[in-house]
């Protein structure tokens, strides 16, 4: 069976390269305008940080959820 952390990690690299791929194509419109292509760099290189940093956060998550909880002892 596929983890969570997998399927979450599969589905972010697809994004990403969907990101790139759009981008890419979008790419030879946008050159004939400098502000409109440093725009479109500026939004793809923002939305694959975003889901670096979401992925990221997840990964934390599960990492702290793994680990057994410290209860502070109590003394009576």
């Amino acid at each position: 069976m596929i983890s969570n952390a997998s399927i979450k990690t599969a589905g972010y690299a697809i994004s990403t390269c969907s990101v790139i791929l759009l981008g890419f194509v979008s790419l030879k419109t946008a050159e004939t305008d400098p502000l409109l292509a440093l725009c479109l760099i500026m939004g793809m290189a923002t939305s694959i940080a975003g889901m670096f940093l979401r992925w990221l956060s997840y990964i934390r998550k599960e990492d702290h959820a793994d680990r057994p909880s410290r209860q502070p002892s109590k003394s009576t």
